[in-house]
């Protein structure tokens, strides 16, 4: 049995992560803003196998708060899932930087807030797997979103910076791509379902070793292009 944390877990990919890996009979800390009923009903179904615990990555005090409520045990994997899209086209011509700010605290300063608050709780052989997007890459070949791309691309950035601080201690940090999901971001015409991408994420997450710490990986094992 690991221990599990996911933030985003209310719903889409972070949901199936929650579900898989109690599934499988994990230990898993479900952590969300607003627990949705789908996360509530398996949290009483499983017992206190999985425990849902309220956290904003988005507020420094809630990460603090939320990763005190899940006690101290040893913390196997760490999922970055919640996320935002921020604003959408047209962008080139106007911006709302609110919303940009709101952007990159989630999706930067969010990932990071949320490895500080669970760090003494990771050891050798932990895992901090980080959802990012194909969008971060300089491969990507459309326009528009700059804030969501610009947001990925920090993370992919800045994970990158922490898997070389944390090599030494065998911490693994990962940043996957987890496909063109149909999540309530994606829409329902996106190519694969919640539950096809949190499978491969967790295989692809078991068999992550250190000497592949701070690389982008596709949900299907494949290696991404920066």
């Amino acid at each position: 049995m690991a221990n599990i944390a996911i933030t985003g877990a209310a719903r889409g990919i972070g949901f199936e992560l929650a579900k898989q890996h109690t599934q499988a009979g994990d230990r898993v800390f479900a952590l969300v803003r607003k627990p949705s009923a789908a996360l509530t009903a398996l949290a009483e179904a499983f017992g206190g196998t999985l425990t849902v615990h309220t956290m904003d990555v988005s507020s420094d005090a809630s990460v603090k708060a939320g990763s005190a409520e899940t006690g101290g045990e040893p913390i196997d994997i760490l999922y970055n899932v919640a996320g935002i899209v921020g604003p959408i086209p047209p962008e080139l011509e106007s911006s709302d930087w609110d919303a940009w700010d709101e952007v990159i605290n989630i999706m930067v300063k969010g990932p990071l807030r949320v490895l500080q608050a669970f760090l003494p709780r990771l050891h050798a052989g932990s895992k901090v797997i980080n959802l990012t997007s194909q969008l971060a890459a300089s491969t990507w070949p459309y326009g528009g979103l700059y804030a969501y791309g610009a947001a990925k691309a920090g993370l992919n950035r800045m994970m990158r910076s922490v898997a070389i601080d944390l090599k030494a201690r065998g911490i693994v940090v990962g940043l996957v791509h987890p496909g063109y999901v149909r999540t309530e971001m994606s829409g329902p015409s996106a190519e694969i379902s919640p539950e096809e991408s949190a499978a491969s994420i967790r295989t692809l997450t078991a068999g992550w070793t250190i000497e592949e710490t701070g690389e982008f990986y596709k949900w299907n094992g494949e290696k991404h292009a920066w």
